[in-house]
């Protein structure tokens, strides 16, 4: 079968064989209510309420929302709003940390007896996708027709560069992956198959000693290109199936679980304590000494940088996530999410932009994108604020990983022009929508 196409960046897998380090507590954490896809969680503590490590914070407020819980013990500072480096708005909990990290709960194990208890239980856990979607993990299982399900895909390809969160917690982990697996083959009739980049030989040793423990699992070493990880790139390279535009990979009978989700699935099901740490790898140029930090979720970015021996002063540029598709963050305050999987950080040389100029129509980046876009040609549409030409280009289809910009010789800002172009097609569609049923309904009256 055919692959769909990526490119080869420098991997920097500096911390691959560095074993994760638990980082001391920090005096606060800040924990944002938005830490998913979907609606933000809704408060249920006040300023001055003594609360204990595990116990609930925010409750989901919605269908597609998370629970979130307290990662240290101490005393609520204060409930304030949070302005989301996406520009959106929620709230967040802060919390003066005592030291202790008292839970809020003997560690129990939960009793998951049938698909019902199962899927409550993923749900008060709080987990989301923790390779950096952040899409509710409930949500995501809640399957319906549980025959329409074919494969359950493991996602171990870490294909950005500089992040070994995901390889560390399949290593370190890798009793819980099993037991994850065991959990899913219990109550799914699926496949499962753990896709791993063929470059990361000792996270597939212990897969693979893991499939043979469990009968209808399976590992599949891929090439090692970027964006291998990419949920659409992963089900086709190893289903051939291809996830539609706008839709979901349930529509082609599959689901992907990150192995990170599905170790700390694993390990609430085993101890009933809720996702309140993250393995977060901190590395880049600025960064003197690179590691592997366990830390609970809302601590600063800026004390795991000052952690691993970095100059505040050198760091012009920080982002959650890789350089590939990760966020550039305001300042160094901005917390640890539920889905920051890597703190990245460039000094000004790595960090100044390139300059741009006009596009000579070469369709390099046409040639290297993964969905076979022609992504010169929504950019184009963009910039002449036509969305029906975006629509026509199929720009919902991209998945922003970056490929096109990487590779363009003029150094466009294409990923920015198809973000902001998503934006335009939906308040031009949503617009349509409008003035139909206002058409309709004069019509009718």
């Amino acid at each position: 079968m055919r692959k769909l196409r990526g490119i080869r960046t420098p991997h920097h897998k500096n911390t691959a064989g560095m074993e994760t380090e638990i980082m001391p507590i920090p005096a606060e954490v800040c924990i944002p209510m938005s830490m998913h896809t979907g609606a933000p969680a809704k408060p249920v503590v006040k300023a001055g309420d003594a609360v204990k490590v595990g116990q609930l914070i925010g409750e989901a407020a919605g269908a597609v929302s998370a629970p979130v819980h307290a990662s240290v013990s101490g005393t609520v500072k204060s409930v304030d709003g949070y302005n989301e480096v996406t520009g959106q708005k929620s709230e967040s909990v802060t919390i003066s940390a005592d030291g202790l990290q008292t839970p809020f709960a003997e560690p129990t194990p939960v009793n998951v007896a049938d698909i019902g208890e199962f899927l409550a239980a993923v749900r008060n856990s709080g987990l989301v996708g923790l390779g950096g979607a952040g899409f509710p993990t409930a949500v995501k299982l809640t399957v319906g027709d549980s025959a329409k399900l074919d494969y359950i895909i493991i996602n171990g390809a870490e294909c950005e560069p500089y992040i070994t969160s995901d390889t560390r917690t399949m290593i370190e982990d890798a009793e819980l992956i099993h037991d994850g697996i065991a959990l899913l083959k219990r109550f799914f009739n699926a496949a499962v198959i753990i896709g791993i980049e063929s470059n990361k030989k000792e996270p597939i040793e212990r897969m693979q000693k893991i499939a043979a423990d469990l009968s209808g699992v399976e590992v599949r070493a891929l090439p090692a290109m970027y964006p291998q990880g990419g949920e659409k790139v992963l089900i086709y390279n190893i289903t051939g199936r291809a996830v539609p535009e706008g839709g979901l990979p349930l529509d082609v009978g599959v689901i992907v679980l990150n192995c990170t989700t599905l170790a700390a699935l694993a390990r609430y099901i085993r101890t009933g304590m809720p996702l309140v740490s993250k393995r977060v790898t901190v590395d880049g140029p600025a960064v003197k000494q690179p590691k592997n930090l366990l830390v609970p979720i809302g601590t600063r970015i800026g004390e795991l940088l000052d952690y691993c021996g970095c100059d505040r002063e050198t760091v012009k540029k920080a982002l959650y996530g890789g350089p590939m598709m990760g966020l550039a963050v305001p300042n160094l305050d901005v917390p640890v999410l539920k889905s920051t999987n890597a703190i990245v950080a460039f000094t000004a040389a790595e960090a100044s932009l390139p300059g741009e100029t006009a596009c000579i129509r070469c369709g390099v980046c046409a040639s290297n994108c993964p969905m076979g876009l022609m992504t010169m040609e929504i950019e184009r549409s963009f910039l002449l604020k036509k969305p029906e030409l975006l629509d026509h280009y199929k720009v919902n289809l991209c998945m922003e990983c970056g490929c096109c910009a990487y590779n363009c010789p003029a150094r466009r800002p294409l990923v920015q022009s198809i973000k902001l172009g998503k934006i335009m097609l939906r308040e031009h569609q949503a617009a349509l929508k409008a003035e139909q049923e206002k058409k309709s309904a004069k019509e009718a009256g």
